[in-house]
């Protein structure tokens, strides 16, 4: 919400030497979010002042309209001579009035106006468009005035080119300030001082001569409707009110929208204008029915939800409720008029009914996100507008016909109303107290809450009854807050937090911080994405339609609908935040991430709506527990590209499936488990370079994770480099599987002694089992076991492949012999031979 500081002194008497910047601190100070104050006009220095057009002259002899003008200034130019001015405009005529910047002044951009020779004459000043003034983006043509305004009048006064503007970032529960009205109030509390609230307006009581109205849906608890008669098709906005929507960020368009916008910045009660003329038999609002069809004012066709609001009459939708009118009933230009070369355009209806209606805030935010269409009046209501405000607003929308338009307002008055009574909150006059640590006393809770509008009753125990625009107090809670930010954050005492002795990380968060530091120390980056996934992401890793992966727990109001489901691995997030990096000219990536996945089984019980009343029991947050899915703690890492760099040292290494793999063996290292790795076909994984990894749990051999080089076509898919690693494994399953902390390796002081054996063995074999075999078989004195060459060729014949390992022994308690390493070796390689039918090289 933008909101002028000169607009605002209307309702508050600020002292004269408070400027915005002074306004935006106790504004902040109050719980309010004031992001910018804009200095209007702080770069333009005059004289600039109001031209009448004399003469024109049209030089031809340029490849562009060039036009020789003659401009009365008055006296501004201390002569009282006309200004001779160069202009290549030609959207005004001789006897408007234009905005004339004179030589020596300064436009906005350090832009300094002098008299200078151009095109042959000799340009004294320069007539201004609405964009070199800083006050629109209008750089078409130039800014015509309306004829009322003698040359020479300052136009600094005359535009209110000289302000300051508070940007205010309104949240959710403070709606009421989306609106002059709302600022003004907290803006009167914060100085002390009285506030003259425009709502304050004598209003008609409802009549049976009003405009004929029918509300058939409960979505509508108040439609306020007034006709105004005999409005003149040429009248057009006036100055200030143009300069005000326009620093309030608005575009000014005709009369009757200009002030129904004007209005719903002033009191924050949104209007909608109809023609009379084009609206047949009684309006209503109800649902929209099936197959229902409406063309909004943006021109844009929209096949209506049967959930959406609409206003009607004899002819169907005309307006989507509380977000966009119809195109059908807007206000109609007048017939054979041209556009006129003013801030707006004059329009020709003559005849128009107001609406001023409060909808349901959940309904209209619905219509608004499911139609795109994100409107002031739909930020509004979604936020909570003032249900009493509706026949003010009405009245002063009224009121700004007759005086600008000239119109004559009808005596009917149509208000139908359902409002429910407001509901009063019982708090005790201490709570504030209890809740910010500090002691305010009762004066102190029963005056700033009277401040916000509350009625107040009771002694100790107070029975509060929250303002009509203030439909965010609900509880105790939020009345303590009320009292607690007016009275200031800052003087809140400071108390740090007590942790009870001896609590400290559980196992499973040293087990977290481990396995970061581990990854983080063999070269990964950590990178946590959002916990959110589509369908589309999952088409691309190539899984198959069966896939349990491609069951997600979808959530009812997603960020976005493209990802609308909680994820259930975390390899898109990685591959995706892998494929900007590498576009932003990382090309050597290695990634990680660890977090929950979402695997639901469809068995889930519905989840129970708990009060808000009362603490759930222990059985009540039992069934919310059974009701979500299954969240396992899930490790993944990606990575492209070299995984060794290349220098004066020697040639680089570029990332392969075994990183991935010996990824899996730093995570499962830290949690204290053994992973035992065999060939698999998993997408999204090469089924020629992907290891299963398997782990002990619980007693039983379980598949923890898998690991590997991506799907050739997994990799165009998502635009990875070629033969991008990946990895993911089960945190829960490695941490059950291990053995708690990882135990540090014995040092002993004895010489280690090395022996090499060469097997010989079918290709179908895996060397990991032919390890394994020759581990079992040394015994305890092999102290590493270490695979450095494996070797094909027509020697050993078809099928055939020789594995080479180093076998490190050593004793803990003497130095070994020969004979004892052989020994030690040749059992190993019994027991390969036995197990595997190797053979020795």
């Amino acid at each position: 919400m933008r909101a002028p500081l000169s607009w605002l002194r209307e309702y508050v008497d600020l002292p004269a030497g408070i400027t915005g910047r002074d306004v935006a601190a106790r504004l902040v100070s109050a719980g309010l979010e004031v992001e910018t104050v804009e200095q209007l006009g702080a770069d333009l220095t005059g004289p600039l002042v109001v031209g009448r057009v004399l003469a024109i002259e049209e030089l031809t002899e340029f490849k562009k309209p060039i036009r020789y003008c003659q401009v009365d200034v008055g006296t501004a130019n201390g002569t009282g001579q006309p200004q001779n001015i160069i202009c290549g405009a030609s959207n005004f005529a001789v006897g408007d009035k234009v905005v004339v910047v004179l030589p020596g002044a300064v436009l906005p951009g350090g832009f300094e106006i002098t008299a200078r020779k151009t095109y042959g004459r000799v340009s004294e000043g320069m007539i201004c468009s609405a964009r070199e003034l800083g006050i629109g983006d209008d750089h078409a043509g130039i800014l015509v005035l309306p004829p009322e305004h003698e040359a020479g009048t300052d136009a600094f006064a005359l535009l209110e080119l000289v302000d300051e503007v508070l940007d205010i970032a309104v949240t959710t529960d403070r709606g009421y300030c989306l609106s002059m009205r709302g600022i003004a109030r907290e803006t009167a509390t914060a100085f002390g001082l009285p506030l003259r609230d425009p709502a304050l307006l004598d209003v008609p009581s409802p009549n049976a001569e009003g405009f004929p109205v029918r509300v058939d849906d409960a979505g509508c608890d108040r439609f306020v409707a007034r006709t105004v008669t005999g409005v003149r098709p040429e009248a057009r906005s006036p100055l200030w009110l143009q300069r005000r929507l326009q620093k309030a960020g608005m575009r000014p368009i005709s009369l009757a929208v200009d002030i129904t916008n004007y209005v719903m910045l002033e009191i924050g009660q949104p209007l909608h204008a109809y023609d009379h003329a084009r609206v047949t038999g009684p309006i209503g609002v109800r649902r929209a029915q099936p197959g229902e069809k409406l063309t909004t004012l943006d021109g844009a066709r929209r096949a209506l939800d049967p959930e959406d609001l609409v206003i009607f009459d004899a002819n169907g939708p005309i307006g989507l409720a509380g977000v966009m009118g119809g195109q059908d009933t807007e206000i109609a230009d007048a017939p054979g008029d041209e556009p006129q070369p003013l801030l707006g355009e004059a329009r020709g209806t003559t005849e128009i009914v107001l609406e001023a209606a409060h909808f349901d805030p959940v309904a209209i935010a619905r219509t608004a996100r499911r139609h795109k269409l994100s409107s002031e009046a739909a930020r509004r209501f979604e936020r909570g507008v003032d249900p009493r405000a509706a026949g003010a607003a009405a009245q002063r929308a009224v009121d700004l016909l007759v005086l600008l338009g000239g119109g004559t307002a009808q005596p009917g008055v149509t208000e139908v109303a359902a409002e429910a009574p407001p509901m009063p909150i019982t708090v005790r006059a201490d709570h504030p107290d209890r809740v910010a640590g500090m002691t305010y006393g009762r004066e102190t809770v029963v005056r700033r809450l009277q401040e916000v509008g509350c009625t107040v009753t009771g002694a100790d125990l107070l029975t509060v009854t929250a303002p009509s625009w203030r439909p965010d107090l609900t509880d105790p809670n939020d009345l303590a807050e009320e009292v607690i930010r007016l009275e200031g954050y800052a003087a809140l005492p400071s108390t740090l937090p007590r942790p009870k002795p001896g609590r400290g990380l559980t196992e499973r968060q040293r087990l977290h911080r481990r396995i970061g530091r581990a990854l983080a120390g063999a070269g990964y980056v950590e990178a946590p994405n959002y916990p959110f996934i589509g369908q589309t992401q999952l088409d691309a890793l190539g899984l198959p339609a069966d896939d349990d992966r491609r069951r997600t727990a979808r959530l009812i109001n997603p960020l976005s609908d493209e990802e609308p489901g909680l994820r259930t691995t975390l390899l898109p997030g990685l591959l995706d935040a892998l494929r900007r990096n590498v576009g932003r000219g990382t090309g050597d990536a290695a990634l990680f991430e660890t977090g929950l996945v979402f695997l639901p089984t469809g068995d889930e019980p519905t989840p129970v709506r708990l009060p808000v009343t009362r603490r759930p029991t222990a059985e009540e947050i039992a069934l919310l527990d059974a009701a979500l899915p299954r969240q396992p703690r899930r490790v993944a890492v990606v990575l492209a590209g070299a995984r060794e760099p290349g220098g004066w040292w020697g040639e680089g290494r570029p990332a392969g499936w075994a990183d991935a793999v010996e990824a899996a063996r730093t995570v499962a290292g830290e949690a204290g488990a053994e992973l035992v790795t065999e060939n698999a076909r998993q997408a999204p994984w090469h089924p020629g370079r992907c290891a299963a990894l398997y782990a002990v749990v619980d007693g039983e051999r379980a598949l923890v994770g898998h690991a590997g080089e991506l799907h050739p076509r997994v990799i165009k898919a998502l635009g990875l480099p070629e033969r991008t690693c990946a990895m993911e494994a089960d945190l829960d399953a490695l941490q059950a599987a291990g053995s708690g902390v990882p135990s540090a390796p014995a040092v002993s002081s004895f010489p280690v002694a090395t022996q090499d054996v060469a097997l010989v063995v079918d290709s179908s074999v895996p060397a990991a089992e032919v390890a394994a075999a020759l581990r079992d078989g040394a015994g305890e004195l092999l102290e590493s076991l270490r695979l450095f060459d494996v070797f094909t060729g027509e020697q050993l014949g078809a099928g055939r492949k020789s594995l080479a390992y180093t076998l490190r022994f050593r004793a803990p308690d003497r130095t070994l012999t020969a004979e004892d390493a052989t020994a030690a070796r040749e059992a190993a390689v019994a027991a390969a031979t036995a197990r595997t039918g190797a053979t020795q090289r």
